[in-house]
């Protein structure tokens, strides 16, 4: 939708649930999470909605990129395979984990935690890059 306002456009049209959208520092993508290939995992396409290219692959379900501020890393939250791929739970294991935008490299984990829905669920990084924000459950 224009900025200014006015119609929507539809960007994406698969069976399943897409979620979790975020741009790219530079505008010319989005990048978000979608059940279309079984599993929620992370996924890239232009900011026209072409290229939809997946970016992760595991047995984990991947939500929640968001770009740190040189659009050089994705931080994304990753349940465990026996959260059902479409659930929002807020309160189980999950690891936060880190890749290359163009998913070139395998996502490592940043840490081990309590969380879930609420964890990351807006934009994380200092504006620096040199840190994340992030809430966890541990303490209940």
């Amino acid at each position: 939708m224009p900025s200014k306002g006015g119609k929507e456009i539809r960007l994406t049209s698969t069976p399943g649930l897409d979620d979790g959208s975020e741009y790219s520092p530079d505008g010319k993508h989005i990048y978000f999470n979608s059940t279309r290939s079984g599993l929620m995992q992370l996924w890239r396409m232009t900011n026209k909605g072409k290229e939809q290219t997946q970016l992760t692959f595991d047995q984990l379900n991947n939500w929640f990129p968001h770009l740190s501020p040189d659009g050089k890393w994705i931080l994304f939250i990753s349940y465990q395979p026996d959260i059902k791929p479409d659930d929002h739970p807020f309160y189980k294991h999950v690891y936060l984990r880190m890749m290359p935008v163009d998913g070139s490299q395998p996502p490592k984990v940043v840490a081990y935690l309590f969380g879930g829905q609420g964890t990351i669920n807006t934009p994380s990084w200092s504006p620096d890059g040199k840190k994340v924000a992030f809430v966890s459950n541990s303490g209940m």
